[in-house]
Formats: structure tokens, C-alpha cells, sequence
């Protein structure tokens, strides 16, 4: 059921753990299954040199977080963003139907750390992350 590199990620996740003076963080979850994921990142010259997270979920979860933090560790911001639920799932070599969601999740928080880390800079997450969903304080999606 699951790839031999999935059941890797989750026996051996990779950057588990806190940041305590992390430059960004982000927490989504998922109401349905229960998943919660939070991401620490630590960013030096626009690169991220170090990341870690905390998963409570299943062990999809679990490897699609140690997953999508392996594969933007080092990377600059705009690198990072260019992560894709469908690059962790090919990196992982797939999930089954059921659990694509916690890949989902996992491209959500790594984008979630990087708004925290533009707004503690003063900067407007927007232009570099794009829309948040937030229509309340969206003039663009506010229009009728």
C-alpha cells in the first residue's frame, strides 16, 4: 500500500523537531482526519538554512512533512514556493488515493511558515506567496 520510501519517511522522519527562534512558522490542519502540522523555519540571506516540524497525524503525515522539508532545506524563499503537493508525492514515489490530502497539507505548511516569516519582516506575503484565501481582507475577492 504504501512505497518503501513513505514507510522510510515515516520509520526515519528527517528534521523533526522545534526551531525556538524560528524566523517562520506555520500550523495547518485538516478537520476531517485529524491532521495537524506545524513547520519551523530558519532563514539566513534568503535561504532557508534550516527546517523542522511537528506532525500529529497518520504516517502519511508524518513522511510528507520529513518529505517536503528534505526538499526545500537549502532552498532559497522562491524555491521553496515552487513546492508542489505533486512534487512530494513523486518524491515519496506516491500515496495512495486516501492520503494525497497529507500531502496537501505538507505544501501548505511550508507556504504557511513562509507568510509568517514575510509578515515578522515587515514584508506583504502576497506578492511572493500569493493570495491567502483570506476574502475578508481581500479587496480582489471582494468585489461583486
Amino acid at each position: 500500500m504504501y512505497s518503501e520510501k513513505v514507510m522510510d519517511h515515516f520509520a526515519n522522519p528527517r528534521n523533526m523537531g522545534e526551531i525556538p527562534d524560528a524566523d517562520g512558522v506555520g500550523v495547518v490542519g485538516n478537520m476531517k482526519c485529524g491532521d495537524i502540522m506545524k513547520i519551523f523555519l530558519k532563514i539566513e540571506d534568503n535561504i532557508i538554512v534550516d527546517i523542522k516540524f511537528k506532525t500529529y497525524g497518520c504516517g502519511a503525515a508524518v513522511a510528507t512533512s520529513s518529505m517536503a522539508t528534505e526538499l526545500v532545506k537549502g532552498k532559497s524563499i522562491e524555491e521553496a514556493l515552487k513546492l508542489t503537493n505533486s512534487v512530494v508525492v513523486e518524491a515519496l514515489e506516491g500515496l495512495p488515493s486516501a492520503k494525497i490530502h497529507c500531502s496537501v497539507l505538507a505544501e501548505e505548511a511550508i507556504k504557511s511558515a513562509l507568510i509568517d516569516y514575510c509578515k515578522r519582516q515587515g514584508i506583504d506575503p502576497t506578492p511572493i506567496v500569493g493570495c491567502s484565501g483570506d476574502c475578508a481582507n481581500c479587496e480582489n475577492h471582494n468585489r461583486e
